[in-house]
């Protein structure tokens, strides 16, 4: 198991490239490194906070649009900087209120406890198995030639980020492409995990005590799933950073 000191040390070997925040100077992480939970699909109490998301979710929509939303509409201000498409691969909090109407997917317990939290407080969120991580994370603008994996049609396939293309990285390759938009296979929390990473992103319409919320709320369901767990958190901002 991993101790206090070694949650701390893999977070605070994070960083966000300087050439990330040229693109959007209002961005932050909240970066959450957990140790100790008990594995398991998922139970009675993720099921019950992924409801209540789908919930928040439809009542947030009754309003408009999921790109009338403030955040959502940052998100595709944002990934149009780096010349993508929105419409076409749209951010991980976008994606989770499209399908709130036919209903969340339901993946493993730390997966629904993550997604339920990204609807509730309206924030991207994104977990990965940490100890499947070949050094800290970094979040740049790809060259191009990085490998990223991940599955088609059933079967594991290795693709390559556009040029300029935000992407969270390891020494290994990239972890998550178009900065919160798909995952790594080789990184994807599993029903077996134990140890975890979660990124909670935000831009301006999502104020600092607002990602502090969201951040505190996963961190208290992360910690009951077990009598062990241990937690450490990091928010990495443009001009300043607050961590314990």
């Amino acid at each position: 198991m991993l101790s206090n000191e070694e949650l701390g040390a893999f977070l605070e070997g994070a960083q966000v490239a300087p050439e990330v925040f040229e693109l959007r100077g209002d961005y932050r992480a909240m970066l959450i490194a957990a140790e100790g939970m008990v594995p398991g699909a998922g139970d009675q109490v993720s099921e019950a906070l992924l409801r209540a998301a789908e919930a928040a979710a439809r009542e947030a929509l009754r309003a408009g649009t999921p790109e009338e939303l403030a955040h959502v509409a940052a998100w595709r201000e944002a990934y149009r900087a780096f010349g993508a498409k929105p419409q076409r691969t749209r951010n991980s909090l976008e994606a989770l209120l499209r399908r709130c109407e036919t209903g969340l997917p339901r993946v493993n317990r730390l997966t629904d406890i993550y997604n339920a939290v990204s609807l509730l407080h309206q924030v991207p969120v994104g977990g990965e198995d940490l100890r499947r991580y070949a050094g800290p994370p970094r979040l740049v603008r790809a060259a191009g030639n990085e490998t990223f994996d991940t599955v088609a049609g059933g079967e594991t396939v290795v693709e390559h980020p556009d040029p300029g293309e935000v992407v969270w990285r390891d020494e290994a390759g990239v972890t998550c492409r178009r900065w919160n938009w798909r995952q790594a296979h080789r990184t994807r929390l599993r029903e077996d995990t134990t140890t975890a990473f979660f990124v909670i992103d935000a831009l301006g319409p999502i104020s600092d005590q607002a990602l502090r919320d969201a951040g505190d709320a996963l961190i208290g369901l992360v910690s009951a799933l077990g009598p062990e767990v241990r937690v450490a958190h990091r928010i990495i901002a443009n001009t300043t950073e607050q961590g314990e």
